[in-house]
C-alpha cells in the first residue's frame, strides 16, 4: 500500500563476536537505505532466545526474514511458521538446515576460506620442498554451525597428504573435527583446549610450527595459551575475520594471517 512502510526481520546470533554486530549493522542500514524498517534482534548464542525472537518477528508483520542461526538445524518450528503466514526467508551466511522453507541463501565460499589458511600453511613451511617433519595442532569452530565443517574440510583437504605422509605431525593426535570442534566459537574453549595440549605434548622443549585455526576468536584463545605456556619457536597462527584484535596481533606477529571477508558486500 502507498506509504506503509515494510519491516524485515533480521536476526543475528551473538553481539560477542565483532563480525555479527558489523553484519547486523550493514544489513540495518541497507535496508533502511532501501526504504525499509528494520527489526534487528541478537539471539545472545542461546537457541531459545533466538527461537523466541523470530517467533515474534514472525507475529509482529515482518513482511520478511533475514537468519544467521546460532544452531543451523534447531529452528525448523519458526520456519514452518513462517512459511504458515507466506513471509520469506533469508539464510545469512549460515545455511539453515532440516528444512525447505528457505527461499535465499546468501554466504561466501567457506571451503575457499579454510582452502586459503590450509595454503597459507603449506606455502609459509615450504612443505612441498622442506624435508620437515613439521609439528601441527588444529582447532575448528562450532559443530552446530553447518559453516565450521566447511572451513575444517577446506583446510584439511590441503594438509591431509603431508599429514599422512608424515611431514606434518599432528603430535596430539587430535585432529578428527569433533575433537578439535570449539562450540560457540569460544576463545575460553578454545584457550582451555590449547593449554592442555601445550602442557601435555609441548612442555618438553618440543617445538610447534603451526596451529590451524578456523576463525579468529579460536586463533585469540590459542594466543593466549601459547602466551602462558609455551617457549619454543613461535608458531603459525591461522585465523579468519580480521578482527580488531587479530589485526593487532597480526602486527605483533602473533597470529600469521587472516582472511578477510567483507561483510558489507554480504550485505
Amino acid at each position: 500500500k502507498s506509504g506503509e512502510k515494510y519491516t524485515i526481520g533480521v536476526s543475528m546470533p551473538t553481539r560477542t563476536l565483532q563480525r555479527w554486530n558489523q553484519d547486523g549493522d550493514y544489513m540495518k542500514q541497507e535496508l533502511e537505505a532501501a526504504g525499509f524498517e528494520v527489526d534487528l534482534q541478537y539471539g545472545a548464542d542461546d537457541v531459545a532466545t533466538q527461537l523466541s525472537q523470530i517467533e515474534n518477528m514472525c507475529n509482529s508483520g515482518c513482511k520478511v526474514l533475514v537468519i544467521a542461526a546460532i544452531e543451523c538445524s534447531s529452528l525448523g518450528s519458526v520456519l514452518d511458521m513462517a512459511e504458515a503466514k507466506g513471509i520469506p526467508v533469508i539464510a545469512y551466511d549460515r545455511l539453515l538446515m532440516d528444512s525447505d522453507t528457505v527461499d535465499y541463501y546468501a554466504t561466501f565460499d567457506n571451503y575457499m576460506v579454510g582452502t586459503i589458511q590450509g595454503n597459507y600453511i603449506v606455502d609459509t613451511l615450504d612443505l612441498k620442498n622442506a624435508a620437515g617433519p613439521f609439528n601441527i595442532e588444529i582447532t575448528a569452530g562450532d559443530p552446530g554451525d553447518n559453516n565450521a565443517q566447511f572451513f575444517y574440510d577446506g583446510a584439511m583437504d590441503i594438509l591431509k597428504p603431508y599429514i599422512e605422509s608424515g611431514k606434518l605431525n599432528v603430535v596430539s593426535g587430535q585432529k578428527d573435527f569433533k575433537d578439535v570442534a570449539t562450540p560457540g566459537w569460544a576463545t575460553e574453549t578454545a584457550q582451555a583446549r590449547a593449554e592442555s595440549i601445550l602442557s601435555s605434548y609441548y612442555a618438553s622443549g618440543t617445538n610447534l610450527d603451526a596451529w590451524l585455526c578456523s576463525n579468529d576468536s579460536t586463533a585469540t584463545g590459542v594466543v593466549n595459551a601459547l602466551a602462558a605456556n609455551y617457549t619454543g619457536k613461535y608458531p603459525i597462527i591461522t585465523g579468519q575475520d580480521c578482527d580488531i584484535t587479530n589485526v593487532k596481533n597480526m602486527l605483533a606477529d602473533k597470529q600469521a594471517m587472516s582472511v578477510f571477508k567483507d561483510t558489507r558486500k554480504l550485505a
